[in-house]
């Protein structure tokens, strides 16, 4: 710590802003009334003591006086460099400020005792590294400023306290920094917190430094670039002098480009305005940017392109029926498409009041029955391109119509760029999956779409990016999906509906030997006939392997066993040629994951117990069965009511309320012990409870559980029901007969029961099924539980199973 020794009486020097340091020289202006009377105190004062006058210097700050001053003295008096009077004064050492004390002069005097700022010698080891860095640091910044005498000076300066204090002549440092340097009065503190202040400063100049020549680097660049261009400007004009070409520059090009380009009327009109634009914009305008990009798009367009059609329609049809198997309504549409547009086309009507003859037909149904691929086959058959628009996941409008062009990376929308993508005006444009397209703040694509899909609006489409009109009305629009439900209703009823409700079993077996096991042996490696299936292990596949409308998972469990098989030759485990026969079928895949009903031991069917009916409903996989169970509880438990499980909508939650009163308002007629229905609780339960189930079509099959839980009789194994009830017991129509026909033929069920009035549905499902189904179509429930139960057998009727 710094020592201090006896009090000293000194006239104050008050310094406004600034800050002298010990071992620092400073000329001061005696002009000044503060300055003269402390010089002149301390000139007073110096007559009756040896030495030179002593001041002390004391800076202040906001009219607030420093705590810790410095002894000065002063050296000469005479005259500044600009004539004025003045004292050239040495800092000599700290004082610490006392009380006021009396002395010669008009200056105020102050008591003060000199602080002692010696250092150990030799220096501790932190010290002499602070001493070494200080200098290194100051030795850098003064090299950058030119300062070589000054590196010098400060490099010959071994104290620690004067090294320091040094520091005082940084240009840099601001009065409070410079304060706190005076009142710091360690020695080794001090130099610490200088060599702080000085690294800083240098970082903050390295950044400065860095920022400058970035931008002086830009500065130049750009200078660069416009004196080059300016001489490769000058270059083409000389060549093109010397060809004898006319002088011109880039939107001379474009409007040449423009003019040879074989552009519609308005088009045209609109190019030629935004090349007037380009002329008169400078080059360094971001909207000469966007306007070229916006010419390279239009002149990239094929205005004027169309492919002819292909008006074999025997071709055409042979075409479809080799691609694709079943799947006849698309099919038939296709070709009456074809048929009409080549009597127009004989007859010189191909185009009819601006319009031509497009289509739009959404293709409706679950997974894997070929809507995608179907897009690709009826390109083929009509002899025109394909392209592919996903819209799975799309949220924002501008996807559809296009960005505005004041927008950064604007972009035309997905129909433009499909168009371009072609290369013609008369493609087959695939929406896939448009059922999941969603919405959100930036817009509803959907709504966007109503406009693309519109045969009578689509002659005249604007997208947002080119703002021309666009002749889509010739390009056929195929949409896909899932979920009709999901499809907008407005959006809907601008596409003719063409459903797929999935394959039959021989159509799976036709489209796995035709289709499906060619390009999977080629992807297996393996050659045609080295690997062969069998129709009966196809046909197991099919059935029992896998239960679905597609055939995705059955092209997946091809493509397992020919790996299996080509795994098992390359470990020396087969001889190839190998024939898969039905036997082979577990040994290589497995079990069988869907056995159906009536395949199964009597005691391990799901109708094996009074109370269980089978139903039919559809998903957004196709068709499938759905089983209802019914319970009575215990009457001593006192739970009466109605108890539903398995995820149920309000529609079907009604169907069951409507079937528990209809057996309690007409169980006598029908014999059953309704007797119970009153004090004890009925529980209805759908398995697969994680799956949500609504609609009205499984009322019979609800009622005709309930009916088999009273009456003791079993529901017969093979079938399988589906239709609304009402309260007086009438069956009433419900829709996807076909899907519902298909799923029960598939899980091996052979008798049906429908509505009377859905009857005429049934010309829509393939003939082969309804071969292998007995369909009954009823109108009434006592009809369902005649076909439905099992005959009754001695005291069926008093043995009523009881919830556990």
């Amino acid at each position: 710590m710094a020592a201090e020794s006896t009090p000293l009486a000194l006239p104050v020097l008050p310094l406004d802003e600034e800050v002298v340091l010990p071992g620092m020289v400073v000329p001061l202006d005696l002009s000044d009334s503060e300055v003269r009377a402390a010089v002149e105190a301390a000139q007073a004062a110096a007559r009756d003591e040896p030495g030179k006058p002593k001041v002390l210097l004391v800076p202040r700050v906001d009219g607030t006086y420093a705590g810790i001053g410095v002894l000065g003295t002063v050296e000469q008096v005479g005259r500044l460099a600009d004539g004025d009077p003045g004292a050239l004064i040495r800092g000599r050492g700290r004082v610490r400020i006392g009380a006021g004390t009396t002395g010669p002069g008009a200056a105020l005097w102050v008591e003060g005792t000199r602080i002692d700022e010696s250092v150990p010698d030799p220096l501790p080891g932190h010290a002499a590294e602070l001493v070494k860095e200080y200098k290194a640091l100051a030795t850098a910044w003064l090299r950058k400023r030119g300062a070589w005498q000054v590196v010098d000076r400060v490099q010959a300066i071994d104290d620690v306290s004067a090294l320091a204090d040094n520091s005082g002549y940084s240009p840099f440092l601001t009065t409070e920094q410079k304060v706190a340097l005076l009142e710091t009065t360690d020695p080794v503190a001090r130099l610490k917190l200088a060599t702080q202040q000085l690294r800083d400063h240098l970082a903050e100049q390295d950044v400065a430094e860095t920022i400058a020549k970035d931008v002086q680097e830009g500065v130049d660049k750009q200078q660069r670039e416009f004196l080059l261009r300016r001489q490769l400007e000058a270059v083409r004009k000389e060549l093109r002098e010397l060809n004898g070409e006319q002088d011109g520059d880039e939107s001379d090009d474009y409007r040449a480009r423009v003019e040879a380009a074989d552009l519609p009327g308005k088009v045209r009109e609109a190019a030629l305005k935004e090349v007037d634009k380009l002329e008169r914009s400078s080059d360094q305008s971001p909207e000469g940017s966007w306007i070229r990009t916006w010419l390279d798009t239009v002149l990239e367009m094929p205005w004027n392109e169309r492919t002819e059609d292909s008006y074999d329609i025997q071709g055409a049809q042979a075409v479809l029926d080799a691609e694709h198997a079943g799947l006849q309504d698309v099919k038939e549409r296709i070709t009456e498409y074809l048929a009409v547009r080549k009597r127009r086309s004989d007859r010189g009507l191909g185009v009819v009041g601006g319009r031509r003859g497009g289509a739009v037909l959404a293709l409706v149904g679950p997974p894997g029955v070929g809507k995608t691929s179907l897009g690709e086959s009826v390109a083929h058959a009509m002899g025109r391109k394909f392209v592919r628009v996903a819209l799975g996941g799309v949220r924002d409008e501008a996807e559809i119509r296009g960005h505005r062009r004041t927008y950064v990376g604007a972009l035309p929308g997905r129909i433009v760029r499909a168009i371009k993508e072609a290369g013609s005006m008369n493609p087959v444009v695939l929406l896939d999956e448009i059922d999941k397209v969603g919405s959100d703040f930036r817009g509803d694509p959907a709504a966007a779409l109503l406009e693309v899909l519109d045969p009578a609006q689509n002659h005249t489409f604007r997208d947002h990016y080119l703002e021309v009109e666009l002749d889509l009305s010739d390009v056929v629009f195929l949409a896909t999906a899932n979920v009709l439900e999901a499809i907008p209703e407005a959006l809907l009823d601008r596409m003719e509906l063409v459903r797929l409700d999935g394959y039959t079993e021989d159509e799976k077996i036709v489209i796995a030997r035709d289709h499906l096991l060619p390009r999977q042996l080629e992807r297996a490696g393996l050659q045609p006939d080295e690997v062969t299936i069998e129709e009966g292990a196809l046909r197991k596949l099919a059935g029992e392997y896998t239960r679905e409308a597609g055939v995705r998972n059955l092209e997946r469990s091809v493509a397992r066993l020919l790996r299996k098989v080509a795994a098992q030759h390359e470990l020396g485990e087969r001889e190839l040629p190998f024939t898969v026969a039905e036997d082979d079928l577990r040994g290589l895949i497995g079990r069988p994951h869907h056995v159906p009903e009536s395949a199964q031991e009597p005691a391990e069917r799901r109708t094996a117990v009074p109370g269980v009916a089978t139903g039919l409903a559809v998903t957004g996989a196709g068709g499938d069965v759905l089983y209802v169970e019914a319970s009575l509880a215990d009457p001593e438990t006192g739970a009466a009511g109605l108890t539903l499980t398995g995820q149920l909508g309000d529609v079907m939650k009604e169907s069951a309320q409507i079937a528990l009163s209809f057996l309690r308002s007409h169980g006598a007629e029908l014999e059953l012990p309704v007797g119970d229905l009153k004090d004890r609780g009925v529980h209805i339960h759908f398995p697969a409870g994680a799956v949500p189930k609504d609609g009205p079509s499984a009322g019979i099959t609800m009622t005709t559980a309930l009916a088999s839980l009273l009456s003791g009789r079993l529901v017969r194994t093979d079938v399988a029901m589906t239709g609304e009830v009402s309260l007086t017991g009438r069956v009433l129509p419900i829709g996807g007969v076909k899907q519902k026909l298909l799923a029960a033929h598939r899980a091996g069920v052979t008798t049906v029961i429908i509505p009377k009035r859905n009857e005429p549905d049934l010309d829509d499902v393939p003939a082969e099924v309804l071969e292998k189904l007995d369909v009954h179509a009823v109108t009434d429930v006592r009809q369902v539980l005649e076909l439905a139960l099992s005959p009754a057998t001695n005291g069926a009727a008093s043995e009523v199973p009881v919830a556990a």
